[in-house]
């Protein structure tokens, strides 16, 4: 991308102050150079784990709670934060292009059956439902699996191997709650909030970009891996794990580790042939003996069925995790929503749920070539276009610096009203880098194609006004003046190269 090879220097012979600081950004390195990153790493709970500065300071201006230390935020939480603070509001969402969204839209899609418009609740329904879900909503998540991927299977699925979750990180939380402290194997990139599920976990083997089975197999023996925990298909690089690879993966959980699948982006499989529109992918092809098998399976109505507001999701396994799953849920999370659990019922009914696929299929597949080719045409190439999910894990090394980074891509768009995630979200690193730049996720956003159209169109276009800036203006316009907060007023020229 010659086009953005810009001079830096103001003049020829001895240079300028200001062009020494553009020269320094130019080629950082490191964290403490960039104000992207000193914003992120001044936000509650980013700071550097594992270095403790003596003495330890508190910011009066922040409430503190004696013994309560902070999280730290998921990617998209942080993000929306910033993009408060740069003037979004949930009240008025469609002045702005949310790219960063972990969440599909909602509304009509073409031939899609009707959106559930009103929801019944009987009076029994307003007590407390039991901590693993109504029974015949669990009847109908097994009935559906077996319909689904094990018909002709000697071992099928009952209502006793599902637990209703509230959410699917209630239920990867209340799974983390029962696993005792072994090695637990993970993926980078991955899913945000994986970052404070494994926490709660002492021993931990990365493995990085791809599943390699072998590998994983050699972690077992060596290593004594125990759990092995990964999305499929996988947020954020959209590829999936499938066939004998899928097939491997499981059998692990015949071999005496655990093998805990994510499998919400289930649906979002993108065909060659529309002959195979509304196949979709689960381990649950692959599990031999629904109660033997140390397989774990995460899924719920956020994203297949596009419902993220309802919070209704399962865990699927042997009966004995069902019982543990109940237990941990009761101090956890008290249980999913009893009106909606029953609501939920009839969607789960399998012809029903086929016509959602294929309408979800057609339709996201869509929307993934649309922006693929609108990013080709600003000579963004994507590496590994995303076979799976609505998610494009985006490259930008290629771009010059102070751009080629996620966190300072990401700020210079919240100035154009568009949010995305930079991909140093998706570095699952409990402990925490000390130097962001040393991620290998540090080049990379997210973007998702989960919304509307006409919001894909209003994000790509905001993509190509920062491009076209650089290539007019130059690097120093980037990198600096970025809105602290929502009472700091919008003046983006309030550090202009001159008052460097």
């Amino acid at each position: 991308m010659a086009i953005f090879q810009l001079p830096f220097s103001s003049r020829p012979g001895t240079p300028k102050f200001k062009d020494v600081v553009l020269d320094v950004m130019r080629n950082m390195k490191h964290e403490k150079d960039s104000e992207a990153h000193q914003i992120f790493r001044q936000s509650a709970g980013h700071a550097p784990k594992g270095v403790r500065l003596l003495p330890e300071t508190v910011n009066p201006e922040e409430e503190t709670v004696p013994g309560i230390q902070h999280p730290g935020s998921t990617g998209v939480i942080y993000c929306s934060e910033r993009a408060i603070a740069n003037g979004f509001s949930y009240t008025a969402q469609h002045e702005w292009a949310n790219l960063g969204q972990g969440a599909p839209e909602v509304g009509p899609i073409p031939n899609a059956p009707e959106r559930p418009k009103t929801i019944q609740m009987p009076e029994d329904s307003l007590e407390y439902a039991p901590t693993t879900g109504v029974k015949a909503l669990r009847e109908a998540v097994a009935n559906l699996y077996n319909v689904t991927y094990r018909q002709n299977k000697a071992s099928q699925y009952t209502y006793e191997n599902v637990c209703i979750v509230p959410g699917g990180r209630a239920g990867l939380s209340r799974v983390a709650a029962v696993i005792g402290d072994v090695y637990t194997s993970y993926q980078i990139p991955d899913y945000t909030a994986y970052d404070q599920v494994l926490s709660a976990f002492k021993r931990l083997v990365p493995n990085k970009y791809k599943l390699d089975i072998q590998q994983t197999k050699k972690d077992i023996a060596t290593q004594g891996l125990a759990v092995i925990l990964a999305s499929n298909p996988r947020n954020p690089t959209g590829q999936v794990i499938k066939g004998n690879d899928l097939k491997e993966l499981v059998a692990l959980g015949r071999e005496g580790s655990t093998v805990i699948l994510d499998e919400f982006y289930s649906w979002y499989i993108y065909p060659e042939n529309d002959k195979d529109l509304g196949k979709s992918i689960s381990s649950a092809e692959y599990v031999e003996d629904v109660n033997q098998d140390a397989v774990i399976i995460v899924d719920g109505l956020t994203k297949n069925w596009r419902l993220p507001g309802w919070r209704v999701c399962w865990v699927i396994g042997p009966k004995n995790l069902v019982t543990a799953l109940s237990q941990s849920g009761s101090f956890l999370d008290g249980g999913a929503n009893h009106p909606l659990q029953l609501a939920a019922i009839p969607l789960l009914d399998p012809t029903h749920a086929r016509n959602e696929r294929v309408a979800l299929q057609k339709h996201f597949k869509m929307k993934r070539d649309h922006v693929l080719a609108r990013l080709k045409d600003l000579h963004l190439d994507v590496d590994v276009p995303p076979h799976a999910t609505f998610y494009i894990w985006l490259n930008l090394e290629k771009l010059p610096a102070p751009l080629n980074n996620g966190l300072t891509f990401f700020e210079e768009l919240l100035k154009e009203q568009t949010i995305v995630i930079p991909g140093i979200f998706f570095d699952i690193n409990p402990s925490h880098r000390r130097n962001l730049f040393n991620s290998p996720c540090h080049h990379f956003v997210r973007l998702s194609f989960g919304p509307p159209v006409e919001d894909l169109d209003k994000g790509i276009d905001a993509i190509a006004r920062v491009l076209k800036k650089a290539k007019k203006e130059g690097m120093r316009a980037f990198g600096h003046s970025y809105k602290k907060s929502i009472d700091e007023p919008i003046n983006l020229a309030s550090k202009t190269v001159d008052q460097v």
